[in-house]
């Protein structure tokens, strides 16, 4: 955190500096606790509009203090899309990947709780199934279901 730091090793503190860091880290702020984002949300949108390094400390700042966490982002998605959706793993990525997540997040947080996921998919077959059953033949479901990712044994 380059604009913390400088501020604590100069003997003569840039208050106008200090208050416009503090006046960007408010407005991050306040995005970020409106609606949980990423960090690549919260730096598509600030972008231009705050100047890249304060961006930066700002972002570790807030991650420090634990407000941004993209680890505990997946978690609360995946418990949404769980609640809330029918999906298969491979759906349940891609919309992961399209928050700009990183993969190796996404991965890290499947494998943990893998066998929990796919409880959660055999389920969601299972519904698909029983929901589409008087409309379409079972080769047709079961067509539909690899399409959404469904693994189909």
């Amino acid at each position: 955190m380059k604009i913390i730091e400088n501020f604590e090793n100069s003997k003569s503190i840039d208050i106008e500096a200090l208050k416009k860091f503090d006046e960007q880290k408010t407005k991050v702020f306040k995005y970020i606790t409106y609606k949980k984002r990423t960090e690549q949300e919260v730096r598509n949108k600030f972008r231009g509009q705050i100047e890249e390094d304060m961006l930066e400390d700002i972002i570790e700042y807030l991650k420090e203090a634990k407000y941004l966490d993209d680890y505990e982002f997946i978690e609360k998605q995946v418990n949404e899309y769980m609640n809330l959706k029918t999906m298969s793993i491979k759906e349940i990525k891609y919309k992961l990947y399209s928050k700009g997540l990183d993969r190796k997040l996404i991965e890290q947080y499947i494998e943990k709780n893998y066998e929990k996921l796919k409880e959660y998919e055999e389920m969601c077959i299972e519904k698909i199934k029983n929901k589409k059953k008087d409309t379409m033949t079972e080769d047709e479901i079961e067509q539909y279901l690899y399409r959404k990712g469904y693994k189909c044994d």
